[in-house]
């Protein structure tokens, strides 16, 4: 059973280093016209994957994310013990869909954010 969560998993950690990398090349994307999107995956087991694992499942996530070309991105992800919670950038939830479907990992939800808070809130 772990077998199968492999793949989904490390494609989320290696399109981190994917992101990272490209935060650092310039750009001519428009990033702006990018909503901001957070997935739920439901990976049972999550939390266990070695390192080795989860770069792998980064890798082959980045790859379809070349694939599909500049209008999505992914920011980072949050592994839990059997979620993976990722950020990403698109310009719509059928990018998001897309990319799941082509990369054969669970999008179990996905939700546009409507805006950001945090203690910095409190104090404006």
């Amino acid at each position: 059973m772990k077998s199968l969560l492999v793949v989904p998993l490390l494609l989320f950690t290696l399109c981190s280093v994917h992101a990272q990398q490209n935060e650092n090349e310039p750009t001519t994307k428009n990033n702006d016209a990018l909503k901001t999107y957070v997935i739920e995956r439901v990976i049972p087991g999550a939390g266990d994957l070695t390192a080795e694992q989860l770069k792998g499942i980064s890798q082959a996530s980045c790859a379809v994310l070349d694939e599909m070309g500049p209008t999505i991105e992914w920011q980072h992800s949050y592994v839990t013990g059997d979620k993976v919670y990722c950020v990403y950038k698109a310009e719509n939830k059928a990018l998001i869909e897309e990319h799941a479907t082509k990369g054969n990992f669970p999008a179990n939800s996905i939700s546009e954010v409507a805006t950001t808070i945090s203690p910095e809130t409190a104090r404006q």
